[in-house]
């Protein structure tokens, strides 16, 4: 069976076909449902473009960070948040330790509590970076570290950790990361809206998230895929790497996968 699906799979990408965005989008829903209203107007009004490449459209994104959140609530997770992300960041941290504080790299981090977790709650030092393409979130994100808009600032869970935003593509890291410059790269729900607009994006952002990665570093995507979809990509892009999958959750009744992307020992 799982050799069928995979076979089903190649020959949809060669009819240029991808999963249905009602697939696609059905597990976020479910979690905006839950977690809040204010997203669900901008999916609404943006319904008629979601069957195309939306999902890597800057403007779809920069239209949902800007609306104002109901509440308390400062972030907003794709999939999970950094508690559920927890059990597997700390081990790969302290197995990181030798560079001290280890860097790690949020790609396509949107509003999401990964790099806000890490820098309060994380026990180790991390220099920790969120970058994404739409410059409303990275503001949002910004303003949230430095306390604007009656906020209390955040306060790092290691004296020595550290906690920055900046706006950038992750197909193209060349002007803020170099080379091998990064221990950790999490990707939470990027590849897959990258791969909206077409695999070559998506292959150009692992490629560019393998090249920031140290020798002995870790690429983490967190994803819904189904493993007998992601995992011929990433095998495919990351030659000379390790892959292995884990599976995480169910977390409200969905379960997800971790794709741990590893370099040598």
């Amino acid at each position: 069976m799982a050799a069928l699906r995979r076979t089903l799979h190649l020959a949809s990408l060669a009819a240029g076909t991808r999963r249905t965005v009602a697939g696609h989008m059905a597990p976020i829903l479910q979690q905006l449902q839950r977690t809040g209203r204010w997203v669900m107007r901008v999916l609404a009004s943006s319904a008629g473009s979601l069957a195309g490449s939306c999902l890597a459209d800057r403007s779809l994104w920069d239209k949902l960070h800007a609306q104002p959140r109901q509440g308390s609530v400062c972030t907003f997770d794709w999939f999970f948040g950094y508690e559920e992300a927890l059990g597997l960041l700390l081990p790969l941290l302290e197995k990181s330790r030798a560079a001290c504080p280890p860097r790690v790299l949020d790609v396509g981090c949107g509003t999401s509590s990964l790099c806000t977790g890490l820098y309060t709650k994380c026990p180790h030092p991390v220099d920790v970076l969120g970058v994404d393409f739409s410059p409303v979130a990275v503001a949002h994100m910004n303003s949230l570290l430095e306390g604007g808009q009656g906020q209390t600032p955040l306060c790092p869970g290691h004296p020595e950790s550290s906690l920055h935003f900046m706006q950038a593509d992750g197909q193209n890291l060349q002007p803020l990361a170099s080379s091998g410059s990064f221990q950790l790269v999490l990707d939470k729900g990027t590849w897959d809206a990258v791969a909206r607009g077409g695999l070559p994006g998506a292959y150009q952002l692992l490629a560019e998230c393998l090249r920031v990665l140290s020798p002995q570093g870790t690429l983490i995507q967190f994803s819904d895929e189904d493993p007998d979809v992601r995992l011929p990509c990433l095998e495919k892009g990351s030659q000379g790497w390790t892959v292995t999958v884990q599976e995480l959750g169910p977390f409200r009744g969905i379960t997800y996968f971790a794709y741990v992307v590893q370099g040598s020992d």
